[in-house]
């Protein structure tokens, strides 16, 4: 492991160039709960832009007043499933992040703003998951998923700089909120010494969108622990525009979601 210096995610932000103009912008909302009291603990505001297999997605990560702290920009790296990613936390400087080319990539984390940022190299094998990529994942495997059969992969955990193998699988099918869908469970497939708990997602049946990720979360809380969270994209995605996507990309982070 080595310890190298690497620009901000900020500056990454800004360095990312921005998708064709013509390419169609996405606006979808998320709600964050605690997994056991049912508290609203964020928000969270997506940009899609680009075909499924070359999406690119923007998330603000908002206090409950609706003000953004967080923020994290991916963009499509060979495979929808092992997207590039540079999350930024502005309430303590906290940034993790994955970059590269092709199946040789760097995944970075830096604790608080005034700490050394970690770097290591990594070789993400065809068919893992990185980030949100387990949505891509998902929808490549949905006819194998309903027949019941697992799926593994191998997943990155950025905090701890390594690949885990998990295992998807459909656990049966439900209502939510009076429409039909598919649930499905994400849990480490191997002991690995330390514990990944295991995540349980909803996707409707019609169209394969996500409707409820329960999990470890990937924003810490205020006392930079992981929670487990219950979040919520109750409506689909609705049609946004350019000028929108570029407002969020440079929207300044609160330091606190507090008074």
């Amino acid at each position: 492991m080595r310890r190298l210096p690497i620009r901000s995610a900020g500056l990454l932000l800004l360095l990312c160039p921005l998708l064709a103009p013509a390419q169609a912008v996405q606006r979808q909302e998320g709600r964050a709960f605690a997994a056991d009291g049912g508290a609203l603990l964020y928000r969270e505001t997506h940009w899609l832009q680009g075909p499924p297999e070359a999406l690119s997605r923007l998330v603000l990560y908002r206090c409950t007043d609706g003000r953004a702290f967080a923020r994290k920009w991916m963009t499509p790296q060979g495979s929808p499933q092992t997207p590039d990613f540079a999350l930024e936390d502005g309430r303590d400087g906290y940034q993790e992040g994955v970059r590269g080319n092709g199946a040789a990539r760097t995944v970075y984390v830096r604790a608080t703003s005034d700490a050394t940022p970690v770097s290591r190299a990594l070789e993400v094998p065809s068919g893992a998951v990185v980030d949100a990529g387990f949505d891509a994942a998902v929808r490549r495997h949905w006819a194998d998923l309903l027949e019941g059969q697992p799926v593994a992969f191998q997943f990155l955990l950025p905090s701890r700089q390594r690949l885990v193998p998990l295992k998807l699988q459909r656990t049966g099918a439900l209502s939510w909120k009076g429409q039909p869908a598919q649930q499905l469970q994400m849990k480490l497939d191997a002991w690995f010494g330390f514990a990944v708990p295991a995540v349980t997602l909803i996707y409707a049946s019609a169209d394969q969108r996500l409707l409820q990720f329960t999990g470890t979360g990937n924003v810490r809380d205020h006392k930079g622990r992981y929670p487990q969270v219950r979040v919520e994209f109750p409506s689909a995605p609705v049609a946004a525009t350019a000028a929108e996507l570029a407002t969020a990309r440079g929207q300044a982070l609160v330091k606190t979601c507090g008074p």
